[in-house]
């Protein structure tokens, strides 16, 4: 099919493709309401897919008996929500809400323990999906990511618009899920209208219309800009992207600094990041929230010693290493407490990374209760570097070759045929699992900054 020449004003149908020849309300094959229609609709081709409630939506996929209730991904009654399907959330339900809230928000809803092996493998087949449209797709989450379409209309026959249409539509049929598409020029503004109509959402927002389309919008809406920063932006009468749209950049750089300079060049739409295919992890982590607070060694030290595994277990399946080991915890009144330690060498061994996070945690052992758990590395390397022999403690060797051991007999027996001293008899919040077994996310990709 050879590229449309039809008038963007007039656009195509989203169901069936039809170009339309006038500026009729709905489809003239199919009769379909879904028609896109913009200025600039053909010369755009820089895209942020997005699917729909994803967890959620691939719960709904494979029980069809929870089409029409509100259903929550997370964990258990002390977790928080991962995802939450849309009539959930039409009832309140956010995701990170902790899970009490969202019951009591919608206390009909069916609260599902997440299934990360499956969401994992449906995302992996949408990804694929995108890179056969281009090799230029850039990963945000295991559900989203950047696409640049832009020198494909050869290969394709078609404009990127109509590319993305085919491709949204092909995942709904075959994959049983949806997603919304943000078509635009830069990846700011992709991401912004990827979410204005959500579920099953196609928005466009052009390059001549961007300054009038951000000035009346709340400057939450630049990433970044959370709940504190508005706050500050707030104090100083700053409500809207319009009024930043007046301010000088040097007036912005003196008052926020480097973020300054964000929100001048973002308030006008100007943003020059490139889709980068390749992207460097930054840190790979495993954190548990527990049914009860937990304040003591006996209770922490155990789950400490499981999620170090975890953290293990996926930085070999990755074939990486982390230099700087990273605790988090959660007290009982939501407040968070980092501690850190840069090791002289990059490590993947569970052992290393549990030693360090227990040396971590001793000095927050200090009656203080927690909710969550967690335990990472960053500053990734390759593992070839990881853990070189140790003249200093002569027992690492030891200690390294009989992980390996474990290791093996995990993978070829399951994660609970070996435990050690620490996790034994603790129930399932003190084992360790296989990487394939693992709930929580593999490696974080957050957005780099401008």
């Amino acid at each position: 099919m050879a590229a449309p020449v039809n008038d963007p004003a007039h656009g195509f149908c989203r169901d069936c493709l039809t170009l339309q020849r006038g500026p009729a309300p709905r489809c003239e094959r199919c009769g379909s309401p879904r028609l896109v229609r913009h200025p600039e609709l053909y010369r755009l081709h820089l895209a942020h897919i997005d699917c729909d409630a994803f967890y959620a939506a691939v719960e709904k996929r494979d029980n069809p008996a929870l089409k029409d209730k509100p259903v929550i991904v997370g964990g258990g009654k002390r977790g928080v929500v991962s995802t939450a399907c849309y009539i959930a959330r039409i009832n309140g339900v956010r995701s990170a809400m902790p899970m009490f809230k969202a019951l009591e928000a919608c206390p009909d809803a069916i609260v599902i323990k997440p299934d990360m092996e499956k969401y994992a493998r449906v995302g992996r087949q949408v990804r694929s999906m995108m890179q056969a449209l281009t090799p230029l797709v850039e990963p945000i989450s295991i559900d989203e990511a950047f696409l640049d379409l832009g020198g494909t209309e050869k290969l394709h026959g078609l404009p990127p618009a109509l590319v993305l249409a085919r491709f949204i539509r092909t995942v709904e049929q075959e994959i049983g899920i949806t997603a919304s598409v943000g078509l635009s020029y830069c990846k700011f503004l992709a991401k912004v209208a990827s979410d204005l109509r959500k579920p099953r959402g196609f928005s466009v927002i052009g390059e001549a219309e961007a300054p009038d389309f951000l000035a009346g919008q709340p400057v939450t809406m630049i990433w970044g800009v959370g709940k504190a920063f508005a706050a500050t932006l707030e104090q100083d009468g700053i409500r809207t992207i319009g009024q930043l749209q007046k301010m000088e950049r040097g007036d912005l750089l003196r008052r926020y600094g480097s973020m300054g300079d964000r929100l001048y060049y973002l308030a006008r739409g100007e943003d020059d990041r490139r889709v980068t295919a390749d992207r460097d992890s930054k840190s790979v982590s495993a954190e548990t929230t527990f049914d009860t607070d937990l304040a003591g060694a006996a209770d922490l030290v155990p789950v400490l010693r499981a999620l170090s595994e975890k953290v293990s277990a996926r930085l070999k399946k990755a074939n990486l290493a982390g230099r700087t080991v990273v605790l988090k915890l959660k007290t009982q009144d939501f407040r968070i407490r980092t501690r850190n330690h840069q090791l002289d060498d990059p490590t993947r061994l569970a052992d290393r990374i549990f030693q360090t996070g227990l040396h971590l945690i001793g000095k927050e052992l200090d009656g203080t209760k927690y909710r969550l758990l967690g335990i990472g590395v960053s500053d990734l390397s390759d593992a070839g570097k990881a853990d070189p022999p140790d003249l200093v403690d002569v027992q690492a060797r030891k200690r390294a070759l009989a992980e390996g051991a474990i290791d093996a007999l995990r993978d070829k027996f399951g994660g609970k045929a070996v435990e050690t001293g620490y996790t034994f008899g603790k129930g399932h919040r003190g084992r360790p699992t296989r990487p394939d077994e693992d709930e929580g996310p593999e490696i974080r990709h957050p957005w780099e900054r401008i």
